[in-house]
């Protein structure tokens, strides 16, 4: 089988299990969000007060359901079990008051709803009622690989809803980078994401495909298509799959995803880092607080607020293991358990510390 052969194969045999998700809500509560402001804003000379006539012109333009529910957004999703379990993105599916519908690839359509989502992922769980035994015409889950055994340069396959509007899109490209860490546009309003770990590929990841399926060349899920770089050409990111399939399996065996949990907001120091700053080292992890009244550099209440951390330390050291940006933190963190005791090395006006604290559920 030659190579285009098989992507043409993988494809045939992917398509039917990857979904379209339509978010949907009723006008009444669109017009209680008051869209109206961005579109209209606040300009220099004061708030622009649309007219009645313009009021009614942009709500009859906003495209609507086949119930008339005005559809807000669009994004993708894979079927993981036979009984009706998709993944897709975090983003796709935040908002906790739309209704969500997912189209298949025959244009069958079900309601489906939110059963998780990841708390540092971002990676949801959706599930659709289906009643679909073993043996019968059933869309045929997709088998999850391994996201530890991707190498550079192996041949990926997306798929999913581009710009949430042209459904069963194809891109093919290879992986181009590993372990990638960034903030990055991962929807068409702009919303951003501080994401880790992640793949990079240069198969076309669009807005609205966010959330479909990243599969090899075997018809085996690695990842989930995630973010885009908006002004770069044949950038796109994946989730690797074993977060998600951990989040499957939290979900199975307690019923929620359950994350270790440190409680330190934080920047991955590299050299260009350290030299902007004048910072001591070129590695580590350095507590930084957010923009906003809940943006903590250290969580109140947590492990590391309980341990005595606090804001502009940098944390060398977790488990024993040196953090860098080929083991940051939190890739760190997926490897324990929660309740578990470790120990951290901490580096503070010159001076290094340890600590030791039991780990927190996020």
């Amino acid at each position: 089988m030659t190579h285009e052969e098989s992507i043409i194969e993988v494809v045939r045999k992917t398509l039917p299990s990857v979904v379209s998700i339509i978010i949907s809500k009723t006008l009444e509560e669109i017009v209680a969000e008051n869209p109206l402001n961005q579109y209209f804003g606040t300009g220099p000379y004061g708030n622009y007060q649309p007219t009645p006539e313009e009021q009614q012109e942009f709500y009859q333009s906003l495209p609507r359901t086949e119930d008339g529910k005005v559809r807000v957004g669009g994004g993708s999703g894979f079927l993981v079990t036979l009984d009706g379990f998709i993944l897709t993105n975090k983003h796709v599916v935040m908002d906790k008051e739309a209704e969500y519908t997912v189209l298949t690839e025959t244009n069958d359509k079900y309601k489906a709803h939110v059963v998780a989502r990841d708390p540092i992922n971002d990676v949801a769980i959706l599930k659709i009622d289906s009643d679909c035994k073993p043996g019968e015409n059933c869309i045929e889950p997709l088998n999850l690989g391994d996201s530890n055994k991707i190498v550079l340069g192996q041949t990926v396959i997306a798929i999913g809803t581009a710009l949430g509007e042209f459904q069963n899109t194809v891109s093919s490209g290879i992986v181009s980078g590993l372990s990638r860490f960034i903030t990055a546009v991962t929807d068409m309003t702009g919303h951003q994401e501080r994401l880790r770990g992640l793949i990079q590929t240069d198969a076309a990841i669009n807005p609205g495909n966010s959330g479909g399926p990243l599969v090899n060349l075997k018809g085996q899920v690695i990842g989930i298509n995630s973010a885009v770089v908006f002004g770069a050409q044949n950038i796109g990111f994946a989730i690797p799959i074993n977060r998600a399939k951990a989040d499957l399996e939290d979900l199975k065996k307690f019923g929620k995803i359950r994350k270790p949990f440190l409680g330190v907001r934080y920047i991955l120091l590299n050299k260009n880092l350290q030299e902007k700053f004048k910072l001591p080292r070129e590695t580590g992890a350095l507590i930084l607080r957010e923009h906003g009244p809940d943006g903590h550099g250290i969580v109140p209440g947590s492990p590391a607020h309980q341990a005595g951390l606090k804001e502009f330390d940098i944390i060398t050291e977790c488990k024993d293991s040196t953090i860098n940006e080929k083991n940051t933190l939190e890739d760190i963190l997926d490897t324990v358990k929660i309740g578990d005791e470790v120990s951290i090395k901490i580096l503070r006006s010159g001076k290094e510390y340890s600590k030791k604290l039991h780990i927190g559920e996020r």
